[in-house]
């Protein structure tokens, strides 16, 4: 199996990067300063019809692939958007897998071509303040109340609620008592963002400060039943359909942030001199940037590996997740080193390896931990006892 890219891999990174020109490092450290969502970065992606990248041609997208739109994500954070770049716009590139794959035909046509031209903003509203990882115990019901459902809790961590009018919604609508396995009983919606019936409070949080992440009370929303996706109780199913998709694009957006780190770690080492010599000289300040590009190359490795596999229809659950988990890894590693090749200088803004190691925190965090990760691999991979 080859992982070179193809020519049209080839043309789209260089045409995401001819549009990443202009929201270059200062850009970004600005829009991380005033906290202003970077939507003219957003438009611009979506006038060249990037947002569509993965959807079919039928609904106006460009019918690629995920080893596709995992290209785009790498040349996105790697260009020195980072996180912020990715995380403004990665919902409406994935995160309707699920309506392109169990969506009616009516839905189709209604719902993907807003998103595709940026018409419409959509938020993923699934993780609770009280159950986290574990989904399946959420607590938010959908009640069904004639032709609509009325739909009462909370969600957390729901990136760009502030900048949306739509949403991708997962709650409970048979009780767990009554169903045979947790899994069961939750439905998957995508609805209006009502904001009177939705309080959205952001999250004052550590870093990717234009990107907002926020906490939903969500009190006796009414949802059509038209919004309902695919049958009642199986959304849980139908996320889990999308989720490999997003562990490749994390860890290819992950590489892509390490490499942008690692640049300006190899860049300093080479401009920096101290006691009459580059302190790239120095072999305790070269193994550790060498040691970075080898640990991002195999993840990069993975991560295209777990994308053609995904495009070809194969099962890729433990590559996905292992490259969600390796990128994550080394691009941490990767910005810490260039934190400390900077040294002091590493602390300060104007040099921006310090953002890159406050963004790419958040992927080693989630949307699964690296522990859950290891836990998964290995009960899959090496057959081992169950131990969640």
């Amino acid at each position: 199996m080859s992982f070179k890219l193809t020519p049209e891999q080839h043309q789209i990174r260089e045409s995401i990067k001819r549009i990443c020109k202009p929201f270059d490092d200062r850009y970004w450290l600005d829009r991380d300063t005033d906290g202003v969502f970077p939507e003219d970065f957003c438009q611009a992606i979506a006038d060249e019809g990037f947002m569509g990248i993965a959807m079919p041609e039928k609904y106006g997208g460009s019918g690629l692939g995920i080893t596709d739109a995992a290209v785009m994500a790498q040349t996105i954070t790697e260009s020195g958007a980072a996180n912020a770049g990715f995380a403004a716009l990665i919902i409406g590139i994935f995160g309707l897998n699920p309506v392109v794959v169990f969506g009616t035909e009516e839905q189709k046509q209604k719902w993907l071509p807003p998103i595709i031209k940026r018409e419409d903003v959509a938020c993923f509203a699934v993780t609770e303040p009280n159950t986290g990882l574990d989904t399946t115990r959420l607590k938010t019901r959908a009640v069904r109340d004639g032709d609509h459902y009325v739909v009462n809790g909370e969600k957390i961590w729901t990136s760009t609620a502030q900048q949306c009018n739509k949403m991708l919604l997962i709650a409970r609508t048979t009780s767990e008592d009554k169903t045979d396995k947790p899994i069961n009983g939750l439905s998957l919606f995508y609805t209006d963002l009502d904001r009177d019936h939705i309080e959205i409070r952001p999250i004052d949080k550590m870093g990717r400060k234009c990107v907002d992440s926020n906490q939903l009370f969500i009190d006796d929303l009414r949802i059509p039943k038209e919004d309902l996706i695919g049958e009642e109780g199986k959304g849980f199913r139908y996320l889990l359909h999308g989720l490999n998709a997003e562990r490749i694009l994390i860890a290819a957006s992950m590489v892509g942030l390490g490499r942008a780190a690692l640049k300006r770690g190899a860049d300093y080492a080479r401009e920096r001199v101290v006691f009459d010599r580059p302190i790239g000289m120095n072999q305790s300040i070269q193994h550790p940037l060498a040691e970075s590009w080898a640990e991002l190359e195999a993840a990069n490795l993975m991560a295209f590996n777990a994308a053609e596999m995904y495009d070809s229809g194969e099962d890729c659950g433990l590559q996905a997740n292992a490259a969600k988990y390796l990128a994550a890894e080394a691009a941490y590693k990767s910005c810490t080193t260039a934190v400390m090749t900077h040294g002091g200088m590493g602390y300060a803004k104007e040099y921006h390896v310090e953002r890159y190691l406050r963004e790419c925190m958040i992927h080693r965090l989630a949307p699964i931990s690296p522990q859950l990760i290891l836990s998964y691999l290995a009960e899959r991979a090496l057959d081992l006892p169950k131990s969640y």
